[in-house]
Parts: structure tokens; C-alpha cells; sequence
């Protein structure tokens, strides 16, 4: 959701208040449950006491799994890991812990200590108003009362305290680790992330080839990529450059796992492409185009190497570079129960579209796309066709005046007429903004492009406009025979 300019923040804050809700949600409902079964623990204690305790662990509980998620790439080991956790602390708690609070001779201090694990907390808070309600309900008194937290063997008000503190310093830890780690091929911004040191100390636009050990042999590359290169690096050295996108030396290694060597997805790709152009990445599969496209939209990291949208770095203000990017994913990136017409006023508020411009971006997309008429802007998407999908997709991408916009394969799945029709919107489109689309068809790149690039094993063959790339590569035919195995040799003679 980031490359659609939805920051981080505000996506933590929704998450937040979602899982809360949730969780407040089942507390309710369990408490309501267990009050009218004449459950004493629940019956005699203060309510007021009751819910601060629950809120405050309820909370800090979520922060607690935001923190930990932090250091888990994968959900099936966060998965099992948290269960470990749950019968793991509660296992203590009963066994271990409680024997701890009932030894008078044990420290109070050390207590504090292990009461800093949010599950001893809840246990030892659960244990005290368990006792209080016992206690009342033996002697026909109430439970626990605020006036009881200043007994000198209650608990509660310690827990209280912790567990306050405790939430505040994991929603500090969760946001920083987050924003620091690369867990699951996200971005991690460098250990001290604050904006306004990067900006202040962000290295000037020079050529890697100054600043990196790395560097490519550009002898032994084609005339037309060092050609591309050597404007890079011209351009890097201009103050007054006014180009869109520039790939100053981008590469991107994978680590290799289970003994296997690393995989060196991009390979020094440099690129300059201006506003009002649109430029074609063609390869097969595998030959690094997602993985260029993913550290432009900021989805990885590059290895080394950097690249500039109007200026700004993609190592340090993809924030920026959020709000003028447009991006139409290799596969669809949609919710089943939302109309198209939803997803585009969604899309278009986050680019600040408001009013009477909103609803006027929302229906030129839709009818740019044909999902307008006949109500198939109103229907939920799980309904629609792979096709529908994909057009819905585009009209994303597009939605709110992005200058730079990348489209990964956009034809994908689509009929000849709504592929002639895709071409017109982005021909229109690319007047004045800069488009980088990747595909498979040479067609497409012809259609489409104002230049090409063959990509193959993460690095350019050869660059140039299509008609001459395909006067200087394609003058010649295959020539395909099927026959029996038995004649092969004769056929090869």
C-alpha cells in the first residue's frame, strides 16, 4: 500500500485500532457471558478496575505482537512461536510464578521484573482480583475496590504501571524496528531514520561510479548500453538535469539459502528516461524486470546503486516519491468485496483527491478503462473477469495524476479489444508523465514505447527505439518442421 501513498503510519494506526476492536470486541462478549452465569470473579470486583485492567492489557498485548513481528519474515514461524508463547507463560504463570507471588520471602522487586513479560502481568493481575473476589465473597464483602490498590500486598496497582509503560515503549520499539528492519524484503531506512538528518546528509547526485567499489566493464558491454551509461552519468553530474527517472547503476543480489550461491537478480542497470516517454523492458522470465521494478516502487532494497525520481533518491525519499507514483503490479493487487468504483475513490483520496475532483477523476478512470457503463463500476470485484481485474488495475495506477508510473506486464489476461483499448489509455497517458512498463510481447513494446530495452539474466543486450532494434535484430526467419523421430537425421542433412 505504500506505493500508492499510503504511509506507514497511518496503515500502523488502522491495524492498531482494528486489532483492538476485535479483541475489546471478544472481551465484551466474554465477560458479558461469564457475569450472567454469576461468575463472582467478574460480579464483585469493580468494574472500573476491571475494565482499566483489561484495556491496558489488551493494548499493550497488540503492541507486544506488533513488536515481535518485527523479527519474522515468515507466518507460519510467527505462527508456531506464539504459541510456544501462550501455553508457555501460561504454564509458568500457574506453576512457577504463582508460587513466586505467594513466598513472602521471595523480592518484590524481582517480581516487578518478570511482571515485565505481558503474560506474567496478566496472570499475576487475574491472581489478585481472583483472591479479592474469593476473599468477598467468603466473608460477604465486595472485591477488590480502587481504595484496596494502596494495600500494601495488592498488586495491581504495580501491574498497572508496568503494563502502561510497557505499551508505550512497544508501540515506540514496533514503529522504530519497523522502520529499520528489512524483514520480508520491505525497505529497511538506515538505523537512524529521522527524515530531516537523511535529507540534511544526503549524499549529492554523483555517478556510483565514484562513490562504489563496484564497477561494471563497460568495454564489454554494447555501444548503445555504455552510450546509456555515459548519459547517466553526465546527467548525474548536472544540477539542471530534467529527467523523470535515472537508474544510476542499480544492482540487486538475492542471498542464496540451503547452500545454494547468490542470485544476481539486477546487474548495474543505468537508465535515463525524460517526461512523456514510455520505455519498454522486454525479457523472458526470470531476466530481472520485477526485480527492477520492486526496488523502484520500494518494495527491496538495492544491493548498491541508486536511482531518482525527479530528484529524489529512492534510497531516502520514497515517501516523496509516493506522492507522484503510479503503479499497476504484475498481478492483481484488489479486494473481492469492494466495488471498482470503491477501489478508485479509495486510491484517489489517497493522492488527495477531494470533491467535485474526486468524483470526476473516479468516472474518467472508469470510462477510460470501460468499466463504466452498464453498472460494472458498481459490481464487486470478485465478480469481475481476469481481464476486468486487470484494466481495474491500470485505472489505478493512473488515478490522481502520478508523473512517474510503472506497469509490470499491464496486458496480462486481456482480450484483443481490451488490449487495443489498454494501449490508447496509455499512449494518452504517457504525454505528460514518464512511463516504464515491462512485457513479453514485442508488439506491445512497439505499440507502446518510445524506446526498448532486451533485458536478460538482470542486465540490458542492447537499447534503442523499437523499429530500430527490430531493423537491426530482426532480419531473419525460423523456419519450424515437425516430423516423425525416425527421419530427424535426414531432416538435419
Amino acid at each position: 500500500m505504500s506505493f500508492h501513498n499510503l504511509f506507514t503510519s497511518i496503515l500502523e494506526r488502522t491495524n492498531f485500532t482494528r486489532e483492538a476492536a476485535f479483541v475489546g470486541k471478544i472481551y465484551m462478549y466474554s465477560k458479558l457471558t461469564l457475569f450472567c452465569a454469576g461468575l463472582n470473579f467478574f460480579r464483585v470486583n469493580n468494574y472500573g478496575i476491571q475494565i482499566v485492567f483489561f484495556f491496558v492489557y489488551i493494548n499493550l498485548q497488540i503492541a507486544f505482537a506488533f513488536f515481535v513481528a518485527s523479527f519474522f519474515s515468515s507466518v507460519k514461524i510467527a505462527t508456531v512461536i506464539g504459541y510456544i508463547y501462550v501455553f508457555g507463560s501460561g504454564l509458568l504463570g500457574a506453576f512457577l510464578f504463582r508460587f513466586f507471588i505467594e513466598d513472602i520471602n521471595f523480592s518484590r522487586g524481582w517480581i516487578l521484573v518478570m511482571e515485565i513479560v505481558p503474560g506474567f502481568s496478566l496472570y499475576r493481575g487475574l491472581y489478585e482480583l481472583g483472591q479479592y473476589a474469593f476473599s468477598g465473597n467468603a466473608m460477604g464483602a465486595t472485591g477488590m475496590m480502587w481504595e484496596n490498590l494502596k494495600d500494601p500486598i495488592n498488586g495491581m496497582r504495580d501491574i498497572l504501571i508496568v503494563m502502561t509503560v510497557e505499551w508505550a515503549l512497544m508501540l515506540v520499539l514496533a514503529f522504530y524496528l519497523d522502520q529499520v528492519s528489512s524483514i520480508g524484503g520491505s525497505v529497511g531506512n538506515p538505523l537512524l531514520f529521522f527524515r530531516c538528518l537523511q535529507k540534511k546528509y544526503a549524499p549529492p547526485l554523483q555517478s556510483s561510479f565514484v562513490q562504489q567499489n563496484h564497477k561494471v566493464a563497460v568495454d564489454m558491454e554494447k555501444a548503445d548500453v555504455a552510450q546509456e551509461r555515459h548519459v547517466v552519468e553526465q546527467l548525474l553530474m548536472d544540477s539542471n538535469a530534467n529527467q523523470a527517472i535515472i537508474c544510476d547503476n542499480l544492482r540487486k543480489v538475492y542471498p542464496g539459502k540451503d547452500g545454494n550461491p547468490d542470485k544476481l537478480a539486477v546487474r548495474g542497470l543505468s537508465l535515463a528516461l525524460p517526461k512523456g516517454q514510455c520505455f519498454g523492458m522486454l525479457g523472458p522470465n526470470g531476466a530481472g524486470k520485477t526485480s527492477f521494478i520492486s526496488m523502484m516502487v520500494g518494495l527491496t532494497k538495492p544491493t548498491s546503486g541508486t536511482a531518482y525520481a525527479h530528484g529524489m533518491d529512492i534510497r531516502m525519499d520514497m515517501d516523496d516519491i509516493y506522492t507522484n507514483m503510479g503503479v499497476c503490479p504484475q498481478h492483481d493487487l484488489l479486494w473481492e468485496t469492494l466495488t471498482g468504483k470503491e477501489h478508485l475513490f479509495f486510491y484517489a483520496r489517497l493522492k488527495n483527491l477531494k470533491g467535485a475532483a474526486l468524483v470526476k477523476a473516479v468516472n474518467d478512470s472508469l470510462k477510460s478503462v470501460t468499466l463504466f457503463h452498464g453498472g460494472v463500476g458498481d459490481k464487486q470485484v470478485g465478480k469481475y473477469s481476469g481481464g476486468m481485474k486487470r484494466r481495474l488495475s491500470v485505472a489505478i495506477s493512473l488515478i490522481g495524476d502520478p508523473k512517474v508510473v510503472y506497469m509490470d506486464e499491464p496486458s496480462t489476461g486481456l482480450d484483443p479489444a481490451s488490449r487495443n483499448n489498454l494501449w490508447n489509455i496509455v499512449k494518452e497517458a504517457k504525454r505528460n508523465r514518464a512511463i516504464i512498463l515491462t512485457t513479453h510481447s514485442m508488439e506491445e513494446a512497439e505499440v507502446l514505447c518510445d524506446r526498448l530495452g532486451i533485458f536478460v539474466d538482470g542486465e540490458f543486450q542492447c537499447l534503442g527505439n523499437p523499429k530500430e532494434l527490430k531493423a537491426r535484430y530482426g532480419g531473419a526467419y525460423i523456419f519450424t518442421v515437425t516430423t516423425p523421430p525416425e527421419q530427424e537425421s535426414e531432416i538435419e542433412q
